[in-house]
């Protein structure tokens, strides 16, 4: 079951009712946290700025998660994967565009490297072992999925892929991708720092705020108590 569309909803008090009623409790049921091990493989970089994108499910919590680490300077929800002209919500909730909610994040690698946003991605944000699903969203637009935008990256990312599946931290397979980098689409404003925003919607209690929890919990040294938000006049 996915989120229900906004345009059937009031606003943003109606929204919390609703999945509340939707998923009841058994939204606590949200994918537990799993403390991966550190990256063995890493790039090191003097750069000041880097951008990075994910896609791990509703990217209302893929981008509330990464505005609370050290070192991002801004995550962006939006989609990737498809043509822009298919880059909107309503379009891309149909499931056959090709695009993935996904979050572009940039940062400061001599704060923090991509390897450890890919350790905060795997221990908190992503069941990597659902396929074209993340938790109550189905569908190949909440797709596990890295999208590289450097061959470093790339390296690094499936150097670490291949570390987690050495480890054996889940008892099925790791089923997360990497795609090609393709153009990055902003979601419609609603979408932005929806977290922070609506910490009272039934879906962000259930499935988001539990993430939040659990990063500040297991990567302390990555935390940042207030959060680096798209519109920064509300933060």
């Amino acid at each position: 079951m996915s989120r229900l569309p906004p345009r059937l909803l009031a606003g943003a008090a109606a929204l919390g009712l609703a999945l509340t009623l939707v998923y009841g409790t058994a939204g606590a049921a949200a994918e537990s946290a799993v403390h991966a091990p550190a990256a063995i493989v890493t790039a090191p970089s003097t750069a000041h700025s880097e951008t990075a994108i994910f896609a791990g499910g509703c990217f209302w919590g893929v981008q509330g998660v990464f505005q609370h680490v050290k070192g991002v300077k801004s995550a962006v929800s939006g989609f990737t994967g498809g043509a822009g002209g298919t880059a909107h919500y309503e379009r891309v909730s149909d499931g056959d565009t090709g695009h993935a909610e996904s979050v572009r994040v940039v940062f400061d690698p001599t704060q923090v490297s991509y390897a450890d946003l890919l350790r905060v991605y795997f221990s908190v944000i992503t069941d990597p072992t659902q396929l074209n699903a993340q938790g109550p969203d189905t569908g190949p637009q909440y797709r596990s999925a890295l999208f590289p935008t450097s061959e470093a990256q790339r390296k690094v990312a499936a150097a670490y892929i291949d570390q987690l599946r050495k480890a054996g931290l889940w008892k099925k397979p790791i089923v997360t991708r990497i795609e090609r980098a393709q153009p990055f689409y902003p979601a419609e404003a609603y979408h932005q720092d929806y977290l922070t925003l609506h910490p009272d919607s039934g879906y962000i209690r259930y499935n988001d705020l539990p993430k939040v929890a659990a990063l500040k919990q297991l990567y302390p040294q990555l935390w940042r108590e207030k959060p680096v938000l798209v519109n920064a006049t509300r933060s």
